[in-house]
């Protein structure tokens, strides 16, 4: 155990303060008021009045002083003062108490008395009220203090001294050396609960202490050891004796300690989550801290029932004084052990990703209703993180994923992971206000398309992109019908559900919407225009005329074909002459998912009237975009003002920002291109060995594996297809299906995905398959 707290305070009572005061510092003192203080001993110095009295309005502050404990290390002060001035320098708005110079020029001077040498110190006077109830803080004031500490921490986190790698129990680094303590606990019941605090941070936290980031810290920003003002804000930070280095995290779980006590369950946790909140205003707090961060402040009021209370029983110190705050602290530990663990982590943490048993939560969907699509394997997955081309589940298990083309560079990207979260601790807004953002990467999407398409609308996903496409169609053609592809999925708004075939009944599409099938590449069908042509001659007979067709340059929903750039161009000359725009959807097969352009209209060597973006923009953020030529949006613009609350607000912008620069630094088409064809050259070779797999066919990562009874018919065979999907799930390998039967795998993974995954993937299939046909 530290000798600080195995010694006794200096022997020096209100009588002898002044006395002290004029030997040390020259300081001329009519009186002194004890402070009271743990090991040292603590005064406030004054001009006039009777020794030890209360200090009368009419009396004069003059300093503080603190005599410091004999078995205080002079460095050990010294760092003190030197962290201080430095914490100011750093931060001069910061309420720090400054050191004063003794007359030999150090922040310290000897005082001498038979039980030892105790080094006095001199500090500025800070307005404010010691040991405020915390209890009665405002909101302001719980959530203003985790700002001041984490901006404590900030000014402080440049700073080293040797001495600040010590051992000291109030530091939770520490925690397990209060054990010999916990005899001196009197009741059983408290003592049992320090004892499993201890086991528990024994367990789970210091085998985690290491990967913890680390610097000198605080330590103790308690109500004990600050001022504060009549609304509760800290207007005075005096006491930097248990600093040491140790876990950022440390001076977090000291502010809960002492804020949240004496209070309900739920408002403790309240009190905490607000704390929190002000401390990651300037500092997040990373993944491991809040894992922890619920052990971390047990932690600490365990170690604080261990500490007064043997201290008490040594006689080291007054038991009332040293055990003041035990029963509200044995209150709140027990609480907190009542929660339970990992659900004070999710409580602390602000998630709600529960952590029920996956069987409760497929029960549970039932909230969604009908409606809602269902789950995508015969056997639940219930996902817990993911990073690249790679997801975990709750249980650890890792599965390839070949199926999200929603995450475009790559899960949990960091480039854009950390784009949003720099932006959202910034400012968040909407284009009423200007935002070089939202210009910027309306230029650089211009810069990515023909010369023609000028003009940028933002919106929040691709449905809205489709919608608003939708309404510019309509405006500038005057007209009130629309073509899409057989099995199309082009969005769920009331304008635009008509248009995702996919997801309707024939019965259900209305007759302002016609559809044709588009070429199948494998069966050699479809390969003129003639469905197209006799689409808009039903709309004709209806004396409907197109107002836009629409396509998806990669056919995702129909089941992914790789279209001649002359039959598309035949499509759009006969769209123009039936007074119809031509959409390209670019949410499935943009942003470099064919690897040979950013668009996949450009493959086809066209220019479309409107280009319409969603989720890969955003790698997943909620994001949409709308480019278009100037006449259309000034034809738009005489009719409506357009405005989107959340289109092109600086989060989202940044996002895009991040995946554009992604696309273009990690050189991702190139990858595409060279992945793409080291995929389907394998798929290929693994389809010579199978029947029941007819094609294999794509463009960059957009790829399709079409399941059929045998090569000879090539019968569709749904029911196989979806066998192979679940056994390749079972395998550790996520892929989809789709096509107008769905007999088609749907391999589209992340543009993460290298031709280093391609055996990952090939061995599922081929154990797939012989899981299959076992």
């Amino acid at each position: 155990m530290d000798q600080v707290l195995r010694t006794p305070p200096p022997p020096v009572d209100v009588t002898a303060a002044p006395a002290v005061a004029a030997a040390t510092f020259g300081v001329e003192a009519g009186g002194a008021i004890d402070l009271g203080s743990e090991r040292d001993r603590a005064f406030l110095l004054h001009a006039a009045g009777e020794p030890g009295a209360v200090m009368p309005l009419a009396v004069m502050p003059i300093a503080v002083m603190k005599v410091s404990n004999a078995a205080e290390h002079p460095d050990v002060l010294d760092m003190e003062a030197a962290v201080a001035l430095h914490a100011l320098a750093v931060d001069p708005a910061l309420p720090i108490a400054q050191p004063h110079l003794a007359p030999a020029g150090l922040h310290r001077a000897a005082w001498t008395t038979p039980e030892g040498t105790h080094w006095v110190r001199m500090y500025d006077l800070l307005a404010g009220t010691r040991r405020a109830d915390p209890t009665t803080l405002t909101d302001r004031a719980v959530i203003e203090w985790g700002t001041t500490t984490a901006r404590l921490g900030r000014a402080m986190r440049g700073f080293i001294h040797p001495r600040a790698i010590r051992s000291l129990p109030w530091d939770v680094q520490h925690a397990l050396q209060v054990r010999p303590m916990l005899p001196a606990i009197a009741d059983p019941t408290v003592r049992q609960l320090v004892a499993r605090t201890l086991d528990r941070f024994e367990e789970v936290v210091a085998p985690r202490w290491a990967a913890l980031r680390a610097q000198v810290v605080h330590g103790d920003l308690t109500t004990d050891n600050a001022l504060v003002a009549p609304d509760g804000t800290i207007t005075g930070i005096i006491d930097f004796g248990d600093m040491s280095h140790t876990a950022l995290a440390v001076d977090i779980a000291s502010i809960l300690d002492s804020l949240a006590a004496h209070r309900s369950r739920t408002e403790m946790l309240r009190i905490a989550r607000l704390a929190l909140d002000g401390y990651q205003r300037i500092t997040p707090l990373e993944p491991d801290e809040l894992a922890i961060i619920g052990e971390l402040w047990a932690a600490r009021t365990a170690v604080g029932l261990a500490i007064g209370s043997w201290r008490a029983a040594e006689g080291l110190e007054d038991a009332e004084f040293a055990q003041r705050y035990h029963a509200g602290a044995a209150t709140m530990l027990d609480q907190l052990m009542g929660i339970g663990w990992q659900r004070l982590a999710a409580e602390l943490g602000g998630r709600h990703d529960s952590a029920a048993d996956s069987r409760e939560l497929v029960a549970r969907r039932d909230v969604f209703g009908p409606a809602t699509e269902g789950l995508s394997y015969d056997e639940p997955i219930h996902m817990a993180g993911a990073h690249g081309t790679w997801m975990t589940d709750v249980h650890g298990r890792r599965y390839l994923d070949m199926y999200n083309n929603v995450p475009c560079v790559g899960h949990t990207h960091p480039r854009v992971t950390e784009a949003i979260a720099r932006q959202s601790r910034v400012l968040n807004t909407n284009m009423r206000y200007l935002h070089a953002g939202a210009i910027e990467l309306a230029e650089r999407l211009v810069d990515t398309c023909p010369a023609s398409l000028d003009t940028v609308f933002f919106v929040n996903s691709g449905s809205e992109a489709n919608d608003l496409a939708w309404r510019l169609a309509t405006t500038v053609t005057g007209n009130a019908g629309a073509l899409c592809t057989t099995r199309a999925y082009h969005g769920i708004s009331a304008a635009i559900a008509p248009l995702s075939p996919e997801t309707l009944p024939p019965e259900a599409v209305p007759p302002t919407v016609d559809t044709w099938t588009p070429t199948d590449t494998y069966r050699g069908l479809h390969t003129g225009t003639e469905g197209f042509a006799a689409a808009l001659e039903r709309l004709d007979a209806l004396g409907i005329a197109p107002a836009l067709v629409i396509l998806d340059g990669v056919l995702q929903s129909d089941g992914v074909y790789d279209l001649d750039p002359a039959y598309v161009q035949a499509l759009l000359r006969l769209t123009r002459a039936a007074g119809g725009l031509w959409v390209a959807d670019e949410v499935q097969g943009g942003h470099g998912r064919t690897g040979e352009a950013m668009w996949s209209f450009e493959r086809f060597g066209i220019e479309p009237d409107i280009v319409t973006l969603g989720k890969p923009m955003g790698n997943g953020h909620p994001v949409g975009a709308v480019i278009t030529r100037r006449d259309i949006a000034e034809r738009f613009a005489d009719g409506t003002t357009f405005f989107s609350t959340f289109g092109g607000n600086p989060v989202s912008m940044a996002a895009s920002h991040a995946v554009l620069d992604v696309l273009a630094d990690e050189r991702v088409l190139p990858r595409v291109v060279e992945a793409g064809e080291a995929l389907r050259t394998a798929a290929r070779a693994v389809a010579e060995q199978h029947e029941c797999i007819g094609d294999v066919r794509g463009i960059g990562l957009a790829n399709a594996i079409e399941i059929v009874t045998d090569r000879a018919t090539t019968t569709p065979d749904p029911a196989m297809a979806d066998q192979i999907k679940n056994a390749l799930r079972r395998h550790g390998v996520l892929v989809g299906t789709t096509g107008i039967h769905g007999n088609v795998l749907k391999v589209r993974p992340p543009l993460a995905f290298t031709a280093a995954e391609v055996p990952v993937f090939t061995a599922a299939l081929q154990a797939a398959l012989r899981d299959v046909f076992a």
